[in-house]
């Protein structure tokens, strides 16, 4: 008997921009679990080139929606509205739920999408991402590692 295979798992962010660190962070560390996660440090549009339809894709990265700096908040992409404000970081020129407005015209739409947003609010260049993100990176590579063990 086969398993279905895991989830496309893309984090975007910039590793030197504080907080913005926090996708290609829950990328490292879930390398470190097994499970295989790319991080993107371009911009959202690029997840259009990533993912395929038909696919079951989880997104990570930093957003700014005014809650407390480390809250992790989840978004079913394909079944919720996106709040346009809300996914986009300051190291973005475009956010995620503009990527996925577009990729719906274009028939670019994955079977299943899931955004892990991590609550940011530092975005300095060369600055270290603060603790309360860095927690939240643990919680969420734990959470996506454990959807991949079932």
């Amino acid at each position: 008997m086969s398993s279905a295979p895991g989830p496309l798992i893309l984090c975007l962010g910039n590793p030197d921009r504080g907080d913005d660190a926090a996708g290609p962070l829950v990328a490292r560390r879930l390398g470190e679990m097994g499970v295989i996660a790319r991080a993107l440090d371009g911009d959202p549009l690029a997840l259009l080139d990533s993912w395929r339809a038909g696919e079951h894709v989880v997104v990570v990265d930093a957003v700014v929606t005014g809650r407390t700096p480390g809250a992790v908040s989840v978004y079913d992409a394909l079944r919720a509205p996106l709040a346009v404000p809300a996914l986009r970081s300051s190291s973005h020129a475009l956010g995620l739920a503009e990527a996925v407005a577009l990729a719906r015209p274009l028939g670019r739409v994955p079977g299943s999408l899931t955004l892990y947003g991590i609550e940011a609010h530092r975005f300095d260049l060369f600055t270290p991402p603060s603790k309360a993100v860095l927690r939240a990176v643990e919680r969420v590579a734990r959470r996506i590692h454990e959807h991949c063990a079932h």
